[in-house]
């Protein structure tokens, strides 16, 4: 099998006005972070989600973490986190010290359970951190009555999402402080990247400060006359985003709703050519919120066995991946919850190839060729009543 019958799952949309945003960083002499590019970015991303600041880091891991620093979450804390997700949000906790508290999630959309939330609401708790679920927005209207009511801090990781929309706002303007990522699956990327959007600007101050050594800018600092000598006054970390990345998340920013629209048609017919497979059930999109489509993920009847569906459509050249991952049950966290719609997903979702540039012509092959292994790889009994 050549390069070319081959069909990735994932597959950034990078092209020659990137290129020439980063010879232009070239040109400047300045490629580290937090110079002339990394702040017109911020910039942006300010404007763009009617933020009090933004900031621009090296990824969404680090804005969580920062976060975590800038809401002062410590030790003998607990912060509520969405379950089914790839685990960032309970590593930012456990940074800080504090218990990740996981909690279960819808079994249409995959995002967090409100319900589940104010079960797990204890005298410890002092925040949540929702998750929007492969690029579809949390119920963030139930959520946030939650964190009111207890005064809790509301995070929105927004990862996946960049282009979605909850209730006619835009994700990364869902909680007062959100997360991006501009990893390279993502709808905008930069290959690696990330940003912490604070309706509060003291929130993006303390985030910035603690993203550079604690010291801020050195390009500030060297447009200054004279000589200034910053003091390390806090421990901080090196969370800088590089202006060559920086330079190219402009672009990528432009370009947004362009790429959007593709992967929406790429869903749109994914869910036509599925419409009547009885083995599988197609993402669910209530209708107050739209999806950026960072992964499709189809959830398979119980009698299939999924394995061998991945391994089979491996073989023939399509890219797939189980999914996301039940953070609950991942060792390093060692938790005391269970949540079971979270676990059994973790068991029976599937992704399938999910990108901008992906052709009709490829969107029917994966669906050949996935109702085939369905049916060599099902019990007998498998679809006679359809999965969650």
């Amino acid at each position: 099998m050549s390069d070319t019958d081959k069909i990735p799952l994932v597959f950034a949309s990078l092209g020659e006005q990137e290129l020439a945003a980063v010879a232009e960083v070239f040109a400047s002499g300045w490629p580290a972070g937090q110079g002339p590019k990394g702040k017109a970015l911020e910039a942006e991303l300010t404007q763009r989600y009617g933020a009090g600041d933004a900031v621009a880091v090296s990824n969404c891991g680090a804005a969580l973490h920062l976060a975590m620093l800038a809401f002062g979450v410590k030790p003998g804390d607990e912060v509520i986190v969405a379950d089914y997700t790839f685990p960032a949000p309970a590593h930012a906790v456990r940074y800080v010290g504090a218990t990740p508290v996981f909690a279960d999630v819808r079994p249409d959309t995959g995002t967090v359970d409100p319900r589940a939330v104010a079960d797990l609401v204890t005298p410890r708790t002092v925040g949540i951190i929702a998750v929007d679920t492969v690029g579809l927005p949390a119920d963030y209207a139930d959520l946030q009555a939650i964190a009111d009511r207890h005064g809790l801090f509301l995070v929105e990781d927004a990862a996946c999402a960049v282009g979605a929309t909850y209730q006619g706002r835009e994700a990364g303007a869902l909680a007062e402080v959100a997360c991006l990522s501009f990893h390279g699956r993502k709808g905008a990327t930069s290959g690696e990247g990330g940003a912490l959007i604070a309706t509060d600007p003291a929130i993006g101050a303390k985030a910035r400060q603690l993203s550079s050594f604690g010291i801020g800018s050195i390009y500030d600092m060297g447009q200054v006359i004279g000589l200034p000598i910053p003091e390390f006054t806090e421990i901080g970390y090196n969370f800088k985003l590089s202006d060559i990345a920086a330079a190219i998340l402009r672009v990528q920013l432009g370009r947004i709703e362009e790429l959007l629209k593709r992967r929406t048609a790429v869903a749109a017919h994914y869910a036509e050519l599925f419409a009547d497979e009885e083995l599988l059930t197609v993402p669910h999109v209530p209708a107050d919120r739209t999806h950026a489509w960072q992964s499709y993920l189809v959830t398979l009847d119980a009698g299939v066995d999924r394995g061998a569906v991945a391994t089979e459509l491996r073989a023939k050249g399509i890219g797939t991946l189980h999914g996301t991952w039940a953070s609950h049950l991942q060792p390093a966290f060692d938790a005391a919850q269970t949540c079971p719609v979270s676990a059994d997903l973790f068991q029976r979702n599937l992704g399938i190839p999910m990108h901008a540039e992906l052709t009709e012509s490829q969107v029917e092959r994966v669906a050949e060729v996935l109702r085939g292994a369905l049916r060599t790889h099902a019990k007998p009994t498998a679809g006679r009543k359809r999965g969650a």
